[in-house]
């Protein structure tokens, strides 16, 4: 994968060619950059609604506006980011059985360290929920970061969508049922010949104006 490359000609995709769809083999690699994207102290705050069927897509399309809808029926998969309502005690538990499980302790103290040290960046983003779950939104944005990325090396389009009704998604999702709460959306298939971006040049400020070297 070259990185130099991927960043300078990958894009936002428009238009979306719905009769092409994905094989199991990037099915999976799509759902493995998802689950493995980091996140502050491995909190791990998300759940991700991977939607590719015609039915599951009609589920969900009365959140969407005119501009997005057709993204949403076109691609080949469609991810709804969802974060926890709370950062409650079960899933601090279930973060550290699994870290225990797959051989981060080497004993009793460093897995009480860990624990320890993930409770204190978690108490200090809690002081409201609001920011508890601001911070956790973070997180799910460092996921979006990876699968855009990801997607793009593995010669995938994708698009990120905030233009939806979040209130409306909860509740076609059920997701307030699940103690959760939807904040993005993310497109990935492959682009169609209408898809006017893909013949635009990349556009950016200079490297002086959006980076200060110390």
């Amino acid at each position: 994968m070259d990185i130099e490359k991927l960043v300078r000609t990958r894009y936002t995709s428009k238009a979306y060619d719905g009769s092409r769809k994905l094989s199991e083999e990037q099915r999976q690699e799509l759902l493995d950059l998802l689950r493995f994207s980091p996140s502050s102290v491995n909190s791990q705050p998300w759940h991700f609604f991977v939607i590719e069927s015609d039915e599951a897509k009609a589920r969900v399309l009365p959140a969407f506006g005119e501009a997005n809808a057709r993204k949403v029926q076109d691609a080949a998969l469609v991810v709804v980011f969802t974060i926890r309502k709370e950062m409650s005690e079960d899933h601090l538990h279930a973060l550290l059985a699994q870290e225990e499980r797959d051989g981060r302790f080497e004993s009793d103290d460093l897995k009480a360290g860990q624990d320890k040290g993930r409770r204190y960046f978690v108490n200090l983003n809690s002081g409201s929920v609001e920011q508890q779950r601001n911070w956790m939104a973070r997180q799910a944005y460092l996921s979006l970061g990876f699968l855009l990325l990801g997607a793009a090396g593995m010669g995938l389009d994708a698009t990120p969508i905030e233009g939806f009704t979040p209130e409306k998604m909860d509740q076609l999702l059920s997701l307030e049922d699940q103690g959760l709460q939807s904040v993005v959306v993310a497109t990935v298939g492959y682009r169609s010949e209408q898809d006017f971006n893909a013949a635009l040049p990349k556009s950016r400020l200079a490297q002086d104006q959006v980076i200060t070297l110390l």
